[in-house]
C-alpha cells in the first residue's frame, strides 16, 4: 500500500483517523495500540508473508534492548555482546533477503560454478525497519532514550507506517520520549495535512510525469546526445520529487499523529558542492551513517591522511551497498568517495565558487545516471551518449517529442528543486 493509492487515500488512512480520534479513546496507551495494529496491517496489506519477519525483527530487537540495559553499567562487556547480536542479526536479515542472491550470482559468474542463486524475494522497507531497529539498541548501550521495556512501544517505533517502507530513517532518540508523552494539537494536524499534500503533489504531479519521460529515454538504445541530456535530467528530478515527496507525505502523517520526525530533505540541488549536497539529501541516511559508522571509525578527527581516506571509503562502500544489490550501486558509492575525498583534500569548491554549483550538478546527475542504469556497461553506453563520445546526433525527434509533451512538469521540477516559494511566503 502506497501513500498515493485510492486504497490508502480513501479507506486506510480515515479509518485509522477515526479510530484514533474516537472520543472514547482518550489514552495514549490505547491510541499507541490503534498504532500498532494498523502499522502491522499496512505492512500485510503489502507483504502478508514478511510481516512475520518484520515482527520478529521486533521482538529480538526488544529482548536485546532489555539486555543493554540491564547489563551496561554492571557488566559493559555483556552489554556490548548484546549490541552485537543485534548488528548481527539486522545485518545478517538484510543481507540473506536483499544481497544472498547477488552474492550467489557473482560467485557463479567468477568461478564459473552452477549454485542455485534462490531468487529470494526482498521484503518492502528492510533497509529502513532494521536500521531503526539497530538505532534503538545502540541508543539505548549510548544513553540516548530509556529503553522501551515495552514490546509494544518498541513495535510502534519500528513499525510506525508512515516512515516504514519509504522513511525517512527515525532515529529512536528523536522520538523516544513522543510515544508516551506526545500530544496532539489541532496546529499539529492541519500543519501534518498540509505537508502531507504538498509532498503528495511532489509525488504524484512532478515525479510521476517526469518518471515517463526517464523511463521512456532510458529504456531506448538510440538516442541523440540531446535527449540523453533530457533522460538524465528528468531522472535527476524524479528521484528527487519521488523521495522527498515521501519523506514530506511521512512527515505530515506523523504530525497527525503527534509525532515530529526530523526534516529529510532541504532543497540538495542548490548546493554548491558535493559535501553540502549530502547535507541536503536524505538527511536521516546521511545522519544514520555519520554517527553510527564514520565517528566510530574516527570521523574527520584523525591524525593521518590515510586513515580519513579510510573512514570516508568504509561510509560510502556501505551507503552505496545499501541502496541495492547491483554493481551499478556499489560504484555509485565509490563516486561519491572519491569526490568527497577530493574535496576535503583540496577545498576544490571554495577555489572555484563561479563554478562550483555547475560542478555539483554535473557530478550528481553523472551519479544519478549510474543509479538509474541496470548495468556498469549500460550507465557507460548512456553516458559517453551524454558526452559526445557515442557517435550519437545532437538532436533527434524523441528530443522534441519529450520537450514538447512534458516541458511544464520539467519546468515545474526545476522550479520547485530551488527555494522560491519559502523565500516568496517570507517577503509576503
Amino acid at each position: 500500500m502506497v501513500f498515493s493509492s485510492t486504497t490508502f487515500l480513501f479507506l486506510f488512512l480515515p479509518a485509522v483517523l477515526i479510530l484514533y480520534y474516537n472520543p472514547i479513546i482518550k489514552s495514549l496507551t490505547f491510541r499507541n495500540a490503534i498504532l500498532i495494529f494498523s502499522s502491522i496491517f499496512f505492512y500485510a496489506w503489502g507483504e502478508p508473508f514478511f510481516v512475520i519477519l518484520m515482527l520478529a525483527s521486533i521482538f529480538l530487537n526488544w529482548l536485546f534492548g532489555l539486555g543493554v540495559a540491564k547489563f551496561k553499567d554492571s557488566s559493559p562487556t555483556k552489554a556490548r555482546l548484546f549490541v552485537g547480536l543485534s548488528v548481527i542479526v539486522n545485518l545478517g536479515m538484510m543481507f540473506v533477503f536483499k544481497y544472498l542472491t547477488f552474492t550467489l550470482e557473482n560467485i557463479n559468474a567468477l568461478f564459473s560454478t552452477n549454485l542455485d542463486t534462490l531468487d529470494i524475494a526482498l521484503p518492502i522497507g528492510i533497509s529502513f525497519f532494521t536500521f531503526q531497529a539497530m538505532s534503538y539498541v545502540i541508543d539505548v548501550y549510548r544513553g540516548n532514550g530509556a529503553v522501551q521495556k515495552n514490546p509494544f512501544n518498541v513495535a510502534l517505533y519500528i513499525s510506525f507506517f508512515p516512515q516504514l517502507i519509504a522513511g525517512p530513517i527515525v532515529r529512536y532518540q528523536t522520538i523516544a520520549d513522543q510515544i508516551n508523552f506526545r500530544k496532539e494539537t489541532f496546529d499539529d494536524f492541519s500543519n501534518g495535512v498540509y505537508r502531507f499534500m504538498l509532498g503528495f503533489c511532489k509525488k504524484v504531479l512532478i515525479a510521476n510525469n517526469v518518471a515517463v519521460v526517464a523511463d521512456g529515454i532510458f529504456g531506448n538504445s538510440e538516442i541523440s546526445v540531446a535527449t540523453a541530456w533530457v533522460g538524465a535530467i528528468a531522472y535527476t528530478l524524479q528521484i528527487f520529487f519521488d523521495f522527498a515527496g515521501y519523506s514530506e507525505m511521512a512527515i505530515g502523517l506523523g504530525k497527525m499523529f503527534g509525532f515530529h520526525f526530523l526534516e529529510n530533505f532541504d532543497y540538495p540541488y542548490i548546493s554548491k558542492s558535493v559535501s553540502e549536497f549530502w547535507r541536503r539529501w536524505h538527511i536521516s541516511l546521511g545522519t544514520w551513517f555519520r554517527d553510527y559508522v564514520y565517528f566510530p571509525l574516527g570521523g574527520s578527527r584523525v591524525k593521518k591522511k590515510s586513515r580519513l581516506i579510510f573512514n570516508l571509503f568504509v561510509v560510502w562502500l556501505l551507503t552505496g551497498v545499501w541502496h541495492g544489490a547491483n554493481w551499478t550501486f556499489v560504484v555509485w558509492g565509490l563516486l561519491y568517495f572519491l569526490l568527497l575525498a577530493f574535496e576535503k583534500l583540496t577545498k576544490f569548491p571554495e577555489k572555484v565558487k563561479f563554478f562550483n554549483h555547475i560542478y555539483t550538478m554535473l557530478f550528481v546527475i553523472i551519479g544519478w545516471v549510474l543509479f538509474r542504469s541496470d548495468s556498469i556497461a549500460d550507465a557507460l553506453s548512456y553516458l559517453k551518449t551524454m558526452f559526445f563520445m557515442s557517435g550519437a546526433q545532437l538532436f533527434d525527434e524523441k528530443t522534441i517529442f519529450y520537450l514538447d509533451n512534458y516541458k511544464f512538469y520539467l519546468a515545474a521540477g526545476i522550479l520547485a528543486s530551488f527555494p522560491i516559494m519559502p523565500k516568496i511566503k517570507e517577503k509576503i
